[in-house]
């Protein structure tokens, strides 16, 4: 269970460009829809950047949890605040 929850680009912005990354602002739990995940651990199927990177990794499967348990994950989450 590696996949972590982020919504977020390689800069840790959220990654609006790329459609709906939160799974509906972390609100849906559907079938449908997706979330950007990181790799807490670093590790994916590869050695590229995307596989190692704790914060903008791949989207999910899906929004519910079983699409999110198939994909390697829990539902657990990171959060990012902004620094003014």
């Amino acid at each position: 269970m590696h996949d972590i929850l982020t919504g977020s680009n390689a800069d840790g912005m959220i990654a609006i460009e790329e459609g709906d990354t939160t799974c509906s602002n972390w609100t849906s739990d559907s079938e449908d829809g997706s979330a950007v995940v990181g790799h807490h651990d670093r590790v994916g199927i590869d050695d590229s950047a995307p596989m190692k990177s704790w914060v903008s990794s791949h989207g999910s499967r899906g929004c519910s949890l079983e699409n999110l348990s198939s994909t390697g994950g829990g539902g657990l989450l990171y959060c990012f605040a902004l620094a003014e």
